[in-house]
């Protein structure tokens, strides 16, 4: 990517512009309206833009493994004619999602196998993960439970809420819930609060968090009465999920500096995508953003072994060079963590270019950001008489 069409300032956003010129400010603005007009066929899509042989046959042919539902909002950052978009490329099919790679896997994160009830995934000691609901504003084409999202694969996600909160209650060792699914803020503000209630009374959880791309894919969602009823629950947090400095417009600014503002602390966890961020300029011009929109990048993940997303994965070396390519290069604060969430359940494992050149007994050696060298003595016992 060239850095000089991601700078850092936010992209301005007409209430109706591109894709539909003719809608009132007051539809455009409304999340139910975004959601009632969704694309979600390739009669639609059609309508928009140019499609490529590789995006009409993925269309076509991917539709029983994750259903393709894109946001009007989410739809004008689509480049109309180059299908190498990297707008295009998160949420439009393409055919290398049909071609059957040995090592991917259904459930690459292990998180069936976890499951104490359905729906609930307890994988860390003190942690674990409620999936509410299989439905999303928008779905991303290297979804982690594609085999559970959106409704149209062999698998469904069959939650049972009272059986989770119940397992929740006699299980004193949970301090931390993370809501997801699908995405939890899909659901009426009233739904939500009863979730968050319930879990509210369980008196060992101390926070929760809820992870969601509606933000991004549907900023208008993010309205006072939703902030608002999001403050009762406090301590709470919010992870959201952002790949290209593209996706955060002035409207998507506007949501997140209202959730900052009604006291709710926000990460970025990014996707590592080929053709889509995996430079370093694009990475800076994204953190930059980020941060500018009150959002700590959290995390970098090397794309999980979802079936079907080869054609998305990077190498290793690739997501390490980018984090060397932001160390000393911009704040500590816009440097995410890289991340391998470990095939089958292992989950997720740090990964940090190489620092220490030499580490000895009495001494480590060191380079920096410059690759210049230094040395940190080891500590040793002294001697109080001689």
């Amino acid at each position: 990517m060239n850095s000089a069409q991601y700078d850092s300032s936010i992209q301005i956003q007409s209430h109706a512009p591109g894709y539909w010129p003719n809608v009132t400010p007051e539809k455009w603005n409304d999340h139910k309206w975004q959601l009632r007009n969704r694309i979600n066929s390739l009669v639609e899509l059609e309508k928009h833009i140019e499609l490529s042989r590789e995006e009409r046959s993925g269309i076509l042919l991917s539709g029983n493994k994750l259903a393709m539902s894109i946001t009007p909002h989410f739809m004008n950052l689509v480049d109309r004619t180059d299908p190498n978009c990297p707008i295009r490329r998160q949420i439009i099919p393409r055919v290398e999602e049909t071609l059957d790679d040995p090592m991917e896997l259904t459930d690459p994160c292990g998180e069936d196998s976890h499951m104490p009830v359905p729906g609930l995934v307890h994988r860390y000691p003190d942690r674990v993960l409620f999936l509410v609901t299989d439905r999303c504003a928008s779905y991303c084409r290297y979804c982690t439970r594609s085999r559970v999202v959106s409704g149209v694969g062999e698998q469904q996600l069959e939650t049972q809420y009272e059986a989770a909160f119940e397992y929740l209650e006699r299980t004193p060792s949970v301090r931390d819930v993370l809501l997801s699914g699908g995405d939890p803020l899909l659901f009426t503000d009233a739904k939500l609060d009863r979730i968050l209630t319930r879990l509210r009374q369980i008196p060992h959880i101390q926070f929760v968090r809820i992870g969601s791309r509606i933000p991004i894919f549907l900023p208008q969602r993010i309205t006072p009465e939703l902030c608002n009823m999001l403050k009762k629950h406090h301590p709470l947090f919010i992870s959201v999920h952002t790949n290209h400095p593209k996706e955060l417009t002035s409207e998507v600014q506007e949501g997140l500096i209202r959730l900052a503002e009604a006291g709710i602390p926000m990460g970025n966890q990014s996707v590592l995508l080929k053709g889509v961020n995996d430079d370093v300029e694009t990475q800076r011009a994204l953190v930059h953003k980020l941060l500018m929109c009150r959002v700590k990048p959290y995390y970098l993940y090397q794309c999980d072994l979802i079936k079907g997303s080869s054609h998305l994965r990077t190498s290793v070396q690739k997501g390490l060079d980018i984090i060397e390519g932001l160390r000393g290069h911009t704040t500590g604060y816009a440097i995410p963590q890289y991340v391998i969430d470990g095939p089958g359940g292992g989950g997720k494992i740090p990964l940090n270019p190489n620092y220490i050149v030499e580490h000895t007994d009495n001494h480590v050696t060191l380079r920096n950001y410059e690759n210049k060298k230094f040395t940190y003595p080891e500590p040793q016992p002294l001697e109080v008489f001689q």
